[in-house]
């Protein structure tokens, strides 16, 4: 069962149930929120293919087209599904689909298959044409719907569909025109509302292409007209593109790049260069698969492939400045697939759903997960000034930054967390996040290293549904650790015996060095004199001998100078002397 995360917190989980659609069981998650307040929820169908090529989400009349990518010719139908994942219809063809594209309207939807190019009207779901290709090939197509017009692509040849030289072509009436465009492997297609006139082609990785390219195309005009091109490999043959998806912003200004290789690549559209600043990485070990943008501009989704309970999609702001946390999701049980398909993520035109469809780790077993993200979030704050327990710092010692987070619009299902860095003269240390309360207060832990000034900034970085705060800050000093002397002295001595006073010297914070001497200073009638050091044993514990010189009240002062991290103590201790 997957599990919905802010920052590595689950905050749902889901409860199977099943939809009355035939040969369909979903998940859907338990209301445990405020009424009034955006939560995040996850329905799940079970997709009746044994493989995926392309899916294309019609916001206008809110259907959701998913098709196979079988390869022997017995895959019939485009898989037709509500806003809320039930099973609706289906639109057979003659072949195995291979890619979808929808017209800037809505109206049709356009698929790849072997023969040609079918055209299918969305309101009647009734086939209302055909574009016949060039050639009759086994190899999959890709199609893409901009300036007014399809394009597809087309491999000839029936072996070697990912090495094979790849043709572009429009089409004008039923027949298919060369553009003149061609390439080595297969070659991906992207369009859509965005960016009408604009179509991004990229190649996918092949052994005759070892730095595969990315392109786009202005489709405005009569003619393709070719924009800016670029290949990721460095001199040495390193980084180059390993594609899985391509994404562009609802403001068509970046292009997001889904690289198996890199992670999100986050582009300029206008040169390809990459954007001024990128997104976070990826978690530990997920290899990206999947990429989105919602049409409002809200959110960008970034599917991968990761195992575990490493997340395999990340839902957060579009903007990549914006530093709220993700909502995270990590599928990892049989009734939700295992990561996210290649191509496995589309949008809502308003952003309210996303769309992805999930695999198992054998590519053989799909599913359709319908994700609600918040409709809206609310501000955060920190209130009142930070504290420190105890009041003041010790180094080597436990520390609480203590605080009050407030939070605008609904109770979170599961406490928020926030984070802490220190900052002294030997640099910044992050500090390990804790949980907030549900009062909001908060307690950050530490143990600070160095005495002197220090600097601590909290932070909250918001959620899905949060903002994140201003940063609250506090200065503080942070004293040495305090010490002890512990002396045990006879109450009477003689002159001719001597005496002995046993001692222990204790420390706060870190452990006290080695090879510790105290001073011993003795007090009595004919003045004050310094005696022979005490050296302190690995356990704290020293002697002091002495012959008094004197009789009457003898005092004994032992002393210890202190440390970089410990302050200085002394004890004394006043004995009779006879004769």
């Amino acid at each position: 069962m997957n599990k919905i995360r802010h920052h590595g917190r689950i905050t749902a989980t889901l409860a199977a149930l099943t939809l009355t659609t035939a040969g369909l069981t979903a998940l859907a998650p338990p209301v445990a929120h405020a009424a009034d307040g955006p939560v995040a929820g996850d329905t799940v169908a079970k997709l009746p293919i044994s493989s995926y090529s392309a899916m294309v989400v019609d916001s206008v009349h809110e259907r959701v087209y998913v098709t196979d990518d079988r390869r022997d010719r017995t895959a019939n139908h485009i898989h037709v599904y509500n806003f809320e994942g039930q099973k609706v219809g289906s639109l057979p063809i003659e072949t195995a689909p291979s890619g979808m594209a929808l017209s800037t309207d809505s109206g049709t939807l356009y698929v790849s298959q072997a023969p040609g190019i079918l055209a299918f009207d969305t309101v009647t779901q009734q086939r209302t044409g055909f574009t016949i290709a060039s050639y009759d090939v086994g190899c999959p197509r890709d199609v893409a719907f901009a300036g007014g017009k399809v394009w597809h692509t087309e491999t000839p040849y029936y072996s070697g569909c990912d090495t094979n030289q790849s043709w572009l072509y429009g089409t004008s009436g039923t027949r298919s025109v060369d553009t003149g465009w061609n390439a080595a492997g297969r070659l991906r297609l992207t369009s859509g509302p965005e960016v009408p006139d604009r179509v991004v082609m990229a190649q996918a990785p092949s052994t005759k292409e070892p730095n595969p390219f990315l392109t786009t195309f202005d489709a405005s005009g009569d003619t393709l007209v070719r924009g800016p091109e670029r290949r990721f490999a460095d001199s040495e043959g390193k980084g180059a593109l390993d594609l899985r998806d391509v994404a562009q912003s609802a403001d068509g200004r970046r292009i997001a790049v889904a690289d198996a290789a890199h992670g999100t690549r986050l582009l300029d559209a206008a040169d390809l260069s990459d954007a001024p600043t990128a997104y976070p990485p990826l978690p530990e070990g997920a290899k990206a698969s999947a990429v989105a943008f919602s049409g409002d501009g809200t959110y960008i989704a970034r599917g991968s492939a990761a195992t575990g309970s490493t997340p395999d999609l990340l839902v957060q702001p579009a903007d990549p400045a914006d530093a709220t946390a993700p909502l995270e999701f990590a599928f990892e049980g049989a009734l939700d697939g295992d990561r996210i398909a290649p191509r496995g993520l589309g949008w809502s035109k308003d952003g309210k759903r996303l769309f992805a469809v999930t695999t198992n780790a054998y590519g053989s077993e799909y599913w359709l997960h319908v994700i609600q993200p918040p409709a809206a979030q609310f501000d955060s704050r920190f209130t009142g000034a930070l504290s420190t327990t105890p009041g003041q710092p010790v180094v080597g010692e436990p520390l609480g930054i203590r605080g009050r987070l407030e939070l605008d619009g609904p109770a979170p299902a599961e406490p928020v967390r926030v984070s802490a860095v220190r900052h002294d003269a030997n640099g910044d240390r992050k500090l390990a996040p804790v949980e907030v309360d549900a009062d909001g207060s908060f307690t950050v832990l530490d143990v600070p290293s160095l005495v002197g000034d220090a600097t601590y900034t909290v932070s909250f970085t918001g959620d899905i549904t949060h903002r994140p705060a201003e940063d609250s800050t506090l200065s503080v000093a942070v004293a040495k650790a305090a010490t002890t002397l512990e002396l045990k002295a006879p109450a009477e001595a003689t002159k001719s015996e001597g005496l002995t006073i046993n001692g222990t010297l204790t420390g706060r914070g870190r452990a006290l060095p080695a090879g510790i001497t105290l001073s011993v200073q003795r007090t009595d009638r004919k003045g004050t004199g310094t005696l022979t050091s005490a050296a302190v044993a690995a356990d704290g514990t020293f002697t002091v001998n002495d012959l008094p010189r004197a009789t009457g009240q003898v005092t004994y002062e032992v002393g210890y100078a202190g440390d970089a991290l410990h302050s200085a103590s002394t004890a004394s201790a006043t004995v009779r002397v006879r004769n």
